[in-house]
């Protein structure tokens, strides 16, 4: 076995086959060498015959590690670096995301845009390495990048705080600290991506997809009533309240929520609820009912 000192960690070997380290993490996942356990990357037995290892650093933890000759590994040597991606192709590095969240993401981010044509690129998205693209089967608009953008550091870690993961801190050897995931104050209230403050994380994924969708949304919007309630969130366009429902509702809270649908019925108010079910799927299961109300994103 080579010493601790000459094993590589995945980024480090990564660089030694000059490819992007989010594209050799995927890989070495799909060769079934490694794969994710809570908020790290462990071996498998077919890693493990591969020559991978751990190291224990006091300041990064446990991380794998690779002897050095696997940069002449035919299956490590063959993969290609050049090739251009698109966000469908992006998909496999944020299995979570679908190719849309992740077209929403690059457009809030100012790299692209949408137009009745598809997704256009940008002056900035040009700037990293962006080129528009035509669908042969459809004609659509849209971008392909580079294939190292999946490491650039705010787009990482855009895309991952879409995907909810938890990345742990390590600086040169694997992925990237998560900044996102709605950050939690001392009171458990979370922050969305435009700086609305909620009081779950069920509202905090709401909040995102409804700034990503581009939809104007007000925060605890009190009703048209004399009595003081308040809907979740209050769409001006279409004059719609969304409503929240987590499993561990509190009995007051649940009491007040059952008051809030019986007042839209009764005032004939549009009003949408989510449930936390509803959470992994919001363009499905939200979409949906705002599309019912003319609403479109």
């Amino acid at each position: 076995m080579e010493p601790a000192d000459t094993r590589l960690s995945t980024t480090a070997l990564a660089k030694k086959l000059d490819i992007p380290a989010q594209q050799l993490f995927a890989t070495l996942r799909d060769y079934g060498w490694i794969q994710r356990s809570g908020e790290t990357w462990v071996l498998t037995p077919k890693g493990e015959f591969e020559g991978g290892t751990y190291h224990n650093s006091r300041r990064f933890g446990r991380y794998v590690v690779w002897p050095e000759h696997l940069e002449k590994h035919p299956l490590l040597a063959a993969i290609e670096s050049n090739q251009r991606i698109s966000a469908a192709a992006m998909c496999r590095y944020y299995p979570p995301l679908h190719a849309r969240q992740i077209n929403r993401a690059l457009a809030e981010l100012g790299l692209q845009q949408h137009s009745m044509l598809g997704w256009q690129l940008t002056a900035f998205g040009k700037r990293l390495g962006g080129q528009p693209a035509e669908s042969d089967n459809s004609g659509a608009f849209y971008v392909t990048w580079p294939h190292e953008i999946i490491d650039h550091p705010v787009i990482h870690r855009e895309l991952t705080r879409q995907a909810d993961q938890v990345q742990p801190l390590a600086a040169a050897d694997e992925l990237a600290p998560d900044l996102f995931a709605a950050p939690v104050d001392g009171a458990g209230s979370r922050t969305g991506i435009d700086g609305h403050t909620l009081s779950s994380a069920l509202q905090a994924r709401v909040c995102n997809w409804l700034y990503l969708a581009q939809l104007a949304h007000a925060c605890q919007r009190a009703l048209p009533t004399e009595e003081a309630f308040h809907a979740d969130f209050y769409l001006p366009a279409g004059s719609i309240y969304i409503d929240c429902w987590d499993d561990d509702t509190p009995a007051r809270e649940l009491s007040a929520r059952l008051h809030r649908r019986d007042l839209y019925r009764e005032l004939e108010l549009r009003h949408v609820e989510v449930n936390a079910a509803d959470a992994a799927r919001l363009d499905e299961t939200l979409g949906r009912r705002l599309l019912a109300f003319g609403i479109r994103y």
